[in-house]
């Protein structure tokens, strides 16, 4: 195969990629929404109301998603409907937003949806916490540089869970790969988050609190400057009005959101998250936006819950 050379005979395609990361650092540090992914009545895909949900959240002023996150029920689609989530939605954002494109798996099928992810025009993607019964933090590095060397182009953003991962750890992976830029962080442990940020390096990463809107008060207060949001699909100007009051050090009106909110997230968090993505597709559907249905090992609410979860969301500004 013949290559381009450049005037000093070095091959294009072997040239070291350097690129500005500042712009998506600062894409991170906001409400990162994870959309739900809707289906119809035969349990496809509804792309129609996919797309409708996320023009909603974009005229609702959030800047940054992420197709094929937890809240996407990630783990329950095919690679061919992941690979569908993220073509509709960098086509249907267009620009209006940052896309940051959830992949995982083992790492050839995570590799693959990186670089999908970048043909299909994502600027960074987030890397699932490895799902293995044996993850050894040397192994955990090997698993996101495999990842992150193969899409040098893209902001790379590891999504941690365990508790037992080091700090200093996730230095080194971005040591050897510059392009590893921020962090979702879903210990739920805020004097252990502020520990390993630091030890990672505070400044270096941009901080996302991975477990939205009841933990971001705590983790912003020790070094966040971002959170995810499932809640956001429902009512975005609820979680940017805790975003504005968290920037602006405002701990009591974020406090005010929070009391809002609480139970909406409780009935998420209850019984290990059985029904965290179920309790947003309920209230979605409280608003005739999008069925309730969800797949296997998720269930939807029984008519008791579903009752609780309206009137919660009734009592919002939406």
């Amino acid at each position: 195969m013949n290559h381009l050379l450049d005037p000093n005979h070095q091959h294009l395609d072997e040239r070291p990629v350097r690129m500005d990361l500042t712009p998506l650092k600062a894409a991170l540090a906001d409400v990162v929404a994870i959309p739900v992914t809707p289906f119809t009545e035969d349990g496809s895909i509804d792309t129609v109301v996919h797309r409708a949900l996320l023009r909603r959240l974009l005229d609702g002023g959030v800047r940054i998603v992420t197709p094929n996150g937890n809240t996407g029920e990630f783990y329950a689609l095919t690679p061919d409907e992941r690979r569908t989530v993220t073509e509709l939605t960098v086509e249907e954002v267009a620009g209006r937003a940052t896309v940051l494109v959830g992949v995982g798996h083992d790492v050839p099928t995570a590799v693959a949806a990186a670089e999908h992810a970048r043909d299909a025009g994502a600027e960074m993607v987030m890397v699932h916490q490895p799902v293995h019964p044996y993850v050894s933090q040397d192994g955990w590095i090997d698993y996101h540089r495999a990842i992150a060397e193969a899409v040098p182009e893209l902001g790379v953003v590891p999504y941690i869970r365990n508790p037992l991962l080091s700090g200093d750890r996730l230095a080194e992976l971005a040591d050897s790969c510059p392009n590893v830029i921020g962090v979702k962080y879903a210990v739920p442990d805020a004097a252990r988050f502020g520990a390993f940020a630091r030890d990672a390096g505070l400044e270096r990463f941009v901080w996302i609190a991975g477990l939205a809107e009841l933990y971001a008060p705590s983790y912003f207060a020790t070094g966040a400057t971002g959170f995810t949001s499932g809640l956001v699909n429902v009512a975005p100007g609820v979680s940017l009005a805790m975003l504005e009051a968290l920037r602006a050090g405002d701990y009591a009106a974020a406090m005010k959101v929070w009391e809002q909110i609480r139970r909406f997230e409780e009935l998420r968090a209850d019984r290990q998250s059985a029904d965290n993505v179920t309790v947003v597709k309920e209230a979605l559907a409280s608003l005739d936006l999008c069925r309730r249905d969800v797949r296997a090992p998720s269930r939807v609410l029984p008519e008791a819950r579903r009752a609780e979860v309206a009137d919660q969301v009734a009592g919002w500004s939406i």
